[in-house]
């Protein structure tokens, strides 16, 4: 599911509101590129940082004209990651479209036929699956069983090991925490560690990266500020052989 609860209101937020959701409709723009650029470091102090390397495009909730608030993170985050191996792998085939990915699972026989035009929403394995199916490129799945040293130890090496080697986009989900989101890099100092989260769940129309990372769409998370009795999901595209 693709639902973010805001714990202090009791309230889901789907995004935009007013006028951005109207907004969207009328106004359809090429995605923004490389979104996280100028982002301030999230502490001080020693660290290690290892991020993705190369251009990519932000794929968001309703990017294209398609509302698919509550049900569509998963997908956006693929075509996120899709984007960046377009532009990075010499590959000239763009980020597939919303009903490509469900007729791609359909094809692959992981889905049957009615979820061709569904609102069902998948996750990391989908993912891997969509990404070799389009641009055959093998992806890695880490299964973090949640809490504290799990993702503090098992996800962040995780993670420094994959940017390090390979520079792509990391998609990331679990069960109590279902908000597909991008990992785009990590950061460990001496209190601890951060992910760069890419979230997809924003609707509206398009802002400057500068109003993406203000309102927090685009930002440095605390690795302890996860759910900590979530298991998190990790689909990490391998192109150390491909890339760049």
């Amino acid at each position: 599911m693709d639902k973010k609860v805001d714990a202090s209101e009791g309230t889901i937020d789907w995004g935009g509101r007013g006028a951005e959701e109207r907004e969207i409709v009328h106004k359809i723009q090429p995605c923004l590129k490389n979104v996280h650029t100028g982002l301030p470091n999230p502490a001080s102090g020693h660290m290690k940082c290892s991020q993705i390397t190369g251009d990519y495009q932000y794929f968001h909730y309703g990017c294209d004209g398609c509302d698919d608030r509550g049900w569509g993170c998963g997908y956006r985050t693929i075509q996120t990651m899709a984007s960046w191996l377009c532009l990075n792998w010499n590959q000239h085939r763009p980020a597939p479209s919303l009903p490509e990915i469900q007729e791609a699972l359909v094809t692959m026989g992981d889905k049957p036929g009615s979820f061709s035009g569904s609102k069902e929403w998948i996750g990391t394995f989908e993912a891997s699956l969509v990404l070799d199916y389009f641009y055959d490129v093998p992806c890695k799945l880490v299964h973090v069983r949640g809490g504290g040293v799990e993702l503090e130890k098992v996800a962040v090496e995780e993670l420094h090991q994959h940017f390090e080697k390979h520079g792509s986009p990391v998609m990331m989900g679990g069960d109590r925490d279902n908000s597909s989101k991008g990992i785009f890099g990590v950061w460990t100092g001496d209190k601890g560690s951060y992910l760069l989260v890419v979230d997809p769940h924003y609707y509206g129309c398009q802002l400057e990266k500068a109003e993406l990372q203000r309102r927090g769409w685009v930002a440095w998370k605390r690795v302890s500020s996860l759910d900590q009795s979530s298991f998190y999901n990790l689909c990490m595209p391998q192109t150390a052989k491909k890339g760049i």
